[in-house]
């Protein structure tokens, strides 16, 4: 018996507990953290370019045959497409249920190879499937009076250097402005002397060459022959020959402008604190400790700021370390405080030298604990360590049930050995079931097919580690601690002890208990009625799925119509990063303002690097801008989101834009979400516009919009092809005089070094040219040279068009997308739409319906995920109960008891104004794990009482409740206690769950203490005492 091995070999004993404490300590060091546990991101992105292609062709020629192949993939969740102007982006969601994803990526990319013959030649395909890589470290780089080769030089020597680091995986610059080498020349000046636009550019290529020459035998050995012909310097393409007669000869230089510049316009524009820039993104290792990343890191910058000039500043514009770093210490200080009062509740309640031996528990079941997350590879973070704060008050119940055993058979007289022995023997299997029991009640979130299930499952993890470790050490350590401190006196019949709190309450427990036994309907009905109240109230609690993060960092999203130019959106961008710095910025620590924005962002054109897991970058695009504001703290993100929300709102009415914190695991972007389906666009608009002017209807509801933006107008060139040949233009010839005169084309590459610049040749007049001159540009035919006006081939047509088309599951489909006010819940203003929604639908055209997204989609998909698994846990905890007990009336009796926390918790958050949603649910689990353990030592003592002290089955219920009363109490006591930091300190995401479990087990523990005996006398029929 593991008891006896443990007291006879007692030197063995103390001296693993003592390794197993200083081992803890190594491994505490060494434990992996985070702000919250990682998950997988199931996601693939195909992005297709193909030039000049309007939405509905990319829809047809690419979009449409990718999404067909790609359907056929099984594991796939849906799929998900947007077709623009010029590209086509598919994302593919694979379904949750599935965690090994490189295969499932493989197979799609075969699909995709296997479709790409059917594809309109000149189509680029890419596919993306790293989307889960976090970078940590984002750091800024500016550099005043530099331009931005110089600065990505500097940029790419810190890369060089970053790369180095043992906890760095990857390193990836954003912002690189790409060079350009422009030759700018007049059509109407080459056509002068005979060349047209393809001879110069064949004339630069036949140049500009790296062929290998060939090699010649050399006295037995091979040399190569390397021909020169690259563009080595700007002047060797200036000093082209095009034409020469006699000593007369004609230069490139003489009928074009060469110059060297960077890419027209910018593809993407860095801002760090309002100034150009670029972002240096710092990717961990897997497995590497993010906190000693961001120390090495901050060693890196100060050294760079000592080497490199005055003008370049480094500094950190993303900190996911100081994050983690602060949010773990957070945590800890909880954890601590919360064993603080657990141990101080079982000194105060047990005295000094039992209230010792039972809180020496607490310590080595958190050291075993985190030698058994150190093993599995469990790392410490918010959700690890919430889960060690809800085992403090469970795990030392092991240790009261033991320790009280123990002391009562010493006050019968049995000495301390045989005390120690016995109760062993009385506890060691039943405590071992509660244990499991509680474990098992959390089986389900572990189980759940989910985000949040990889998030929460941790839970699971730790309390089955905590527990099975109390559950061990309470049957060794505690017995053997009992062994030597536990002194009690044989106590006679005829003396009573009713000097402390628990005996003066047990006197008038006994009498409401002996009331309830004697009158059980009142209190079967009582409580009934209580549940049904407590159902009613349930409907006035406020619904919100996830809380949002309370990471001190605000993001804004801003999204201009579609085909709006990158200098439209960055000076909108600017605007806005003025206003921040007038109103918000906090200047220096020594200015006396304590909230506000300590350093931003800004990123136009492209998404930022991937800061969090929780946030996905789009795909490149002029009109679409990001930006990041760090704050001095939590507190001050609400104060900063008002501000920028209504400074946008009142200055930009083209502008759709969201405010907002991070969105926590398993939380959705968009609180409100209704998906519209159906074929015809014009009708898809239709019903779109009826959706929000219903939803503007609904109280709470703000920034109605919809993800297909607005119609833009563009320019058709009807080509008359008759007109044309008669002209001697081709359409090839307009599409290339057009492209040259509107954009440039390239031809050819100019090396530096490893850099290979790209050659465009265009119309000088390029950034020149207005509306009016569209009619009046000159094609140019490749052929001969000559020149038509565009308007005598070809009408020019203003169309309005869609600017993008997007499907679901290859059903084209308008998303209405909206935000909450403050002091609404996306589940309140949702419940208010769905009539009005259900009575629209029935007027719809036949192939159109509609569908909710957003915390709706949310909350159901990861409810429905855990309670999917919630008949595992049930048949596993059955299981137990019925192997513990050999009775399937038994563990009905405690089944029943669980519902019965919820009269406590529907108050308790409705009184402390919290909200119901996924964390409160965990609270409600949590609380039936306590609630079953409860049941089933009180059971169990009934059952002793029975057959081992002959006890009549009233008296035995008596009895064994009087007995049991105190470790209960107790129980609830270090579990409620040990909670309050959680509660104070653990922020909104945390806060109902601890309130939860908080004021349901207070309910759940004085129902239990009446309602089990009466369960147990109705079910087994106990007659009333004489």
């Amino acid at each position: 018996m593991i008891t006896q091995f443990a007291i006879r070999n007692n030197v063995v004993t103390f001296t693993v507990l003592v390794l197993l404490l200083f081992s803890g300590i190594s491994f505490f060091n060494d434990l992996p953290r985070d702000d919250m546990p990682s998950f997988l991101i199931r996601n693939v992105s195909i992005v297709t370019s193909y030039q000049g292609g309007s939405p509905e062709r990319i829809e047809n020629l690419i979009t449409d045959k990718i999404e067909k192949v790609i359907q056929e993939i099984a594991e796939v969740d849906y799929i998900k497409s947007e077709s623009r102007t010029g590209v086509s982006i598919i994302n593919v969601a694979i379904k949750e249920s599935e965690f090994v994803l490189q295969p499932i990526f493989d197979r799609i990319r075969r699909k995709v190879d296997d479709v790409k013959d059917q594809l309109p030649e000149g189509s680029q395909v890419t596919f993306k499937d790293e989307l889960g890589d976090v970078f940590g470290v984002i750091i800024g780089l500016t550099a005043d009076g530099y331009s931005y080769s110089e600065m990505k030089d500097v940029a790419d020597e810190i890369r060089d250097d970053l790369i180095k680091l043992p906890n760095v995986a990857k390193v990836e610059l954003s912002g690189i402005q790409d060079e350009r080498v422009y030759i700018e020349f007049e059509p109407s000046k080459l056509a002068e002397i005979g060349l047209t636009q393809r001879k110069l550019q064949d004339i630069i290529s036949a140049t500009n060459i790296i062929v290998p020459g060939g090699s010649i035998n050399i006295e037995d050995r091979i040399t190569i022959i390397e021909p020169s012909g690259s563009f080595e310097s700007i002047a060797d393409l200036e000093n082209i020959i095009l034409l020469h007669s006699g000593n007369a000869i004609l230069r490139l230089r003489d009928v074009a402008q060469i110059r060297r510049g960077y890419i027209e316009p910018q593809k993407s524009i860095i801002s760090i604190n309002g100034q150009p820039g670029l972002a240096i993104a710092v990717n961990l290792i897997k497995g590497g400790n993010i906190i000693s990343m961001g120390e090495d890191i901050d060693k890196k910058i100060a050294s760079y700021l000592k080497i490199y000039p005055y003008g370049i500043n480094i500094s950190r514009v993303a900190s996911q370390d100081v994050v983690v770093d602060k949010s773990v210490n957070n945590f800890i200080t909880n954890l601590i405080q919360a064993v603080a009062v657990v141990m101080l509740v079982m000194l105060a309640f047990l005295g000094f030298r039992t209230g010792l031996v039972v809180a020496s528990l607490i310590p080595v079941s958190m050291v075993a604990a985190i030698v058994l997350m150190s093993l599995f590879d469990v790392g410490l973070n918010k959700v690890t360590l919430a889960a060690l704060i809800i085992a403090l008050g469970m795990l030392v119940d092991n240790a009261i049930v033991m320790t009280e055993s123990i002391m009562v058979k010493m006050e019968k007289g049995l000495d301390v050995l045989e005390s120690v022995i016995s109760s062993s023997k009385e506890l060691i299997i039943p405590l071992l079931t509660s244990s499991l029991t509680t474990s098992a009640a959390f089986m389900a979130f572990f189980l759940a097919e989910s985000v949040l299930g990889e998030i929460m499952g941790n839970i699971f993890i730790v309390l089955t580690f905590t527990l099975i470790s109390s559950w061990l050490l309470s049957v060794t350590m505690i017995s053997l601690l009992c062994l030597y401190f536990i002194k009690v006196k044989k106590v006679e019949k005829t003396e009573k002890n009713n000097t402390d709190i628990f005996s003066r309450l047990a006197i008038y427990y006994k009498i409401i208990l002996v009331y309830s036994l004697r009158n059980p309907a009142i209190i079967i009905a009582s409580i009934a009625a209580m549940f049904i109240g407590t159902l009613y109230l349930a409907q006035f609690l406020p619904t919100i799925f996830m809380a949002k993060s309370d990471r001190p960092l605000v993001t804004v999203n801003i999204e201009l119509p579609l085909g709006t130019a990158i200098e439209r959106t960055k000076a909108v961008v600017t605007d806005i990063e003025k206003m921040v710095e007038s109103q918000l910025y906090i200047k220096s620590s020594n200015s006396g303002e304590t909230q506000g924005v300590v350093n931003w962002s800004s990123y136009v054109g492209v998404g930022a690097p991937k800061y969090d897991l929780g946030y996905s970058a789009p795909e490149s695009s002029p009109h679409t801008a990001h930006l990041l504001l760090n704050t001095s703290s939590d507190a001050a993100n609400d104060d900063v989101i008002a501000q920028v929300d209504q400074y946008i709102f009142n200055n930009f009415l083209d502008v759709k834009y969201k405010v907002s914190r991070l969105i926590s695991g398993g939380g959705s972007a968009d609180p409100i979400v209704i998906r519209i389906s159906g074929k015809d666009i014009n009708e898809l608009f239709r019903l779109s516009v009826q959706v929000k002017s219903d939803l503007r209807s609904v109280p709470g509801s703000k920034n109605i919009s919809d993800d297909w933006g607005m119609l833009s107008k563009k320019f058709v060139a009807n080509i008359d092809l008759s007109k044309a040949q008669l002209a001697g233009i081709s359409n090839q010839d307009i599409a290339t005089s057009l492209q040259t005169q509107l954009g440039g084309k390239q031809s050819g590459s100019f090396r530096e070094g490893d850099n290979v610049i790209p050659i465009i040749m265009q119309d000088i007049s390029t950034n020149n040219l207005s509306v009016d001159d569209l009619e009046t540009l000159n094609i140019y035919s490749q052929q001969s040279g000559k020149n038509t006006p565009l308007s005598q081939v070809a009408e020019l047509q203003v169309v309005w068009d869609t600017t993008k088309i997007i499907r679901r599951d290859l059903t084209r489909t308008i998303s209405i997308t909206a935000d909450v006010k403050t002091g609404f819940t996306a589940a309140g203003v949702v419940s208010q739409l769905k009539p009005k929604l259900f009575d629209a639908k029935k007027s719809w055209p036949d192939g159109y319906d509609y569908a909710y997204g957003g915390d709706a989609e949310g909350s159901s998909s990861a409810m429905g995920a855990v309670i999917d698994k919630m008949p595992i846990s049930l048949f596993v905890i059955v299981l137990l109960l019925v192997a513990q007990f050999n009775s399937i009336r038994k563990p009905i009796i405690i089944l029943a008891t669980i519902p019965l926390g919820l009269i406590g918790v529907i108050p308790g958050l409705l009184v402390t104004g919290s909200y119901i949603g996924f964390m409160a649910f965990l609270g409600i689990i949590s609380l039936a794990g306590i609630v079953i353990n409860n049941g089933i030592v009180l059971l169990d003592r009934i059952d002793i009482e029975l057959n081992e002290n002959n006890r009549s089955p009233y008296t035995a219920i008596v009895e064994a409740a009087l007995q049991r009363f105190r470790p209960i109490l107790l129980t609830t006591a270090t579990t409620s206690f040990g909670l309050i930091p959680l509660w104070l300190g653990g922020g909104l995401l945390w806060e109902p769950m601890a309130i939860s479990i908080i004021f349901g087990l207070l309910f759940a523990t004085v129902l239990t203490l009446i309602f089990v005996p009466v369960m147990y006398k109705l079910l087994f029929r106990v007659p009333n005492a004489s």
